[in-house]
């Protein structure tokens, strides 16, 4: 079992995360970094996979090798900028089922409102991963994986680039039987509700929006 936060320190996941906090890189290079390192992430997201045996046949011989096992596992975005670490987690695993939940954040509450929601089915039976770049309140997380529950899911990571230190502690409390995976954790929020230092907004920096 993954502890509740694990920080990925790999040189590669640093290097790449380290250009794109600077406000220089383009919109381009954010969006190939941050599918760059998602698949870096998913490496350790996806470490404790179930796995069985098949027999197969090597040019040599016949043998027994390790395979996955049980139904395919479902990532879940949480729109929208859930979707810049969907394409590096989906070249290591294609067969990935995929789910949406649209949130955004209320600018003066700073609360959850949910706008849309769509899942695989049998969540019960998958490894669930709910990715999103930033852990910043944590609130909007924290509601996510209360849908995912009530869907049925059982076994859930969450994934993100960045986390602020009260998200995870949000998260910890809400929901402490979901392990975080983060490249790292930042110093903390700003009276906006942005994880310092940072790298801004990472959908706007993702799709070239203000």
């Amino acid at each position: 079992m993954l502890d509740h936060l694990t920080v990925v320190t790999h040189p590669l996941v640093q290097h790449k995360l380290t250009i794109m906090r600077n406000k220089e890189t383009s919109t381009a290079g954010f969006r190939r970094l941050l599918r760059e390192i998602s698949l870096l992430l998913a490496y350790e997201v996806t470490r404790e996979l179930d796995m069985t045996t098949a027999t197969i046949q090597t040019p040599l011989r016949e043998m027994q090798a390790p395979i996955l096992d049980g139904k395919k596992l479902a990532l879940i975005s949480i729109l929208r900028a859930g979707n810049g670490l969907l394409d590096g987690i989906l070249e290591l695993v294609p067969a990935a089922r995929v789910g949406f939940i649209g949130l955004y954040r209320d600018p003066e509450t700073l609360k959850p409102v949910q706008y849309y929601a769509k899942v695989p089915d049998a969540l019960e039976d998958r490894l669930v991963i709910a990715v999103d770049p930033m852990l910043a309140t944590g609130n909007s997380s924290a509601a996510a994986i209360d849908l995912l529950k009530e869907k049925g899911a059982k076994n859930i990571r969450f994934l993100c680039l960045l986390a602020a230190p009260e998200g995870v502690a949000r998260m910890k409390e809400a929901h402490p039987d979901v392990p975080i995976v983060t490249a790292a954790v930042d110093e903390c929020l700003d009276h906006h509700g942005y994880i310092v230092p940072g790298l801004g907004d990472a959908g706007d920096r993702m799709f070239g929006t203000k």
